[in-house]
């Protein structure tokens, strides 16, 4: 099963940010005084005793504000909550129930007992207990009609362990496993880049669909099929207007980053779609397009970054080709401005479709099944040392004190994703730029298209892993 989700709400400045940073492990979230100071939506993965499950940090809730910013915050807390399977509603010792208190317990109340989710719960937090002379007043929070609360320190770390032992109690280590044995790939990317009309198209091209299956939320589908007899599930992150509640641009883009976070951490390979019009209409501007300045938009770095970073396999696919004013040379163009844009991501596969045309969208499913094939590659050890220490021998590296620095050998730890791992000397000597070196020797020799590799680096042990 995918990961639970769990929010954290409550009214302005009584430290939802210490407690996410505090539950997540690393300083994310801006912490201050003033309240409204969390107005974007902070995202994190949180894991304890071996139990794993994605945090959402948000603004100060105000129900009823008139004021456009707390509306705008209130409307992103809404979904938050209705993503969530957990709720953690925070609540302040040290100035004791409030009224706003009693007006959000009363609408998590009313959204508890609405929800198709009925294992969705509240836990009651009970945050700035610094010591056990601040628990005096817990009784009082009990009229919030939400049960047994559990207080805690964010800022000191006070029984944060009995709180996330509350939160992952219903949470097997299994549950991090994937849901089924069904490969899956994830079509994802901004609003607006026909992700809906590929899926479409793919399922059309597809016509053996064995299922439609409810997704992780109420508005996405996921459709298995059968490919050349392989069961193939696509996760579509469409569907993001049907939320009425959805009215402004910052909430979509919200309510779209926190469905891609979903999608990217229940899949094996992320097909991110990007649309050619918004992309080639710059480069239009120049007589020669090898002369445009390229850049892609900050959300479309973070989705690929995001994907990088939990070690997904990636499939760049550029959609409404057919829109797009081009010669022969524009696509070649394109995918070299792409990758120079993106620099550490040159391994990327892409292609150049048409969801409405239908073109080139059959080869979708072959390039992201390719992908997925080389994140699962197994490299023999012995293979490994042939064909990547002569490169070391050619250019071994140097550490920072001058140190003889020594490779001994080479050998995968991992696949899906991929962990290859270099057992030396002064292992903590290897420098970036070496490691990057190595790691394009390892693709040139073996491919790993589209995956992100994992380089580690470790003692020499006595004896190796064949």
């Amino acid at each position: 099963m995918p990961q639970k989700i769990t929010a954290i709400v409550g009214r302005p400045n009584v430290g939802k940010s210490s407690l996410f940073n505090r539950l997540v492990g690393s300083k994310i979230a801006i912490v201050h005084d003033m309240p409204g100071v969390t107005r974007d939506r902070n995202y994190g993965e949180a894991e304890w005793n071996g139990k794993k499950f994605f945090l959402i940090d948000t603004g100060g809730y105000v129900p009823g504000s008139k004021d456009l910013f707390e509306s705008a915050i209130r409307e992103q807390v809404q979904i938050s909550i209705d993503e969530a399977d957990i709720i953690l509603f925070v609540v302040d010792a040290k100035s004791g129930l409030t009224p706003l208190d009693q007006d959000i317990a009363k609408i998590l109340r009313k959204e508890i007992n609405k929800s198709e989710n009925i294992h969705k719960k509240v836990i009651l937090v009970i945050n700035k207990v610094d010591s056990s002379k601040d628990e005096s007043g817990r009784e009082e929070f009990f009229r919030l009609g939400l049960g047994e609360p559990v207080e805690v320190s964010a800022m000191v770390g006070r029984k944060s362990g009995d709180l996330l032992d509350k939160i992952t109690a219903d949470i097997s280590e299994e549950s991090n496993e994937n849901e089924s044995n069904t490969i899956k790939f994830a079509i994802i990317g901004r609003p607006n880049v026909g992700k809906s009309s590929l899926t479409n198209a793919l399922t059309q091209s597809n016509r053996n669909i064995v299922t439609d299956i409810p997704g992780t939320t109420r508005d996405s589908t996921d459709t298995i099929i059968k490919y050349h007899g392989k069961e193939i599930t696509l996760i579509d992150t469409a569907g993001l207007r049907k939320k009425s509640r959805i009215k402004r641009a910052e909430s979509l883009e919200y309510f779209s980053a926190l469905r891609t976070q979903k999608s990217i951490e229940r899949c094996d390979v992320a097909v991110f779609v990007i649309d050619a019009t918004t992309i080639i209409s710059k480069l239009s501007k120049f007589a020669d397009p090898a002369d445009a300045i390229f850049k892609l938009s900050r959300e479309d770095v973070e989705i690929i970054n995001k994907a990088a970073e939990w070690k997904k396999g990636i499939l760049i696919v550029i959609n409404k080709w057919d829109l797009v004013e081009k010669d022969s040379k524009t696509a070649k163009i394109f995918e070299e401005k792409v990758k120079e844009h993106l620099r550490t991501f040159d391994y990327i596969p892409f292609i150049f479709t048409s969801a409405v045309t239908k073109q080139r969208v059959s080869k979708i499913i072959d390039s992201a099944l390719k992908v997925y094939d080389e994140r699962a590659m197994e490299i023999r050890t012995s293979e490994l040392n042939e064909r990547i220490q002569p490169y070391i021998k050619q250019f071994p590296p140097r550490s920072k004190s001058h140190k003889e620095l020594k490779i001994n050998y080479i050998t995968q730890l991992k696949h899906s994703p991929p962990v290859i791992g270099f057992f030396c000397n002064l292992p903590g000597e290897i420098e970036v730029n070496y490691k990057r070196y190595l790691e394009n020797k390892i693709r040139e020799e073996f491919g790993f298209t589209g995956v992100p590799l994992t380089l580690v680096f470790k003692a020499k042990n006595k004896e190796r892993d064949e």
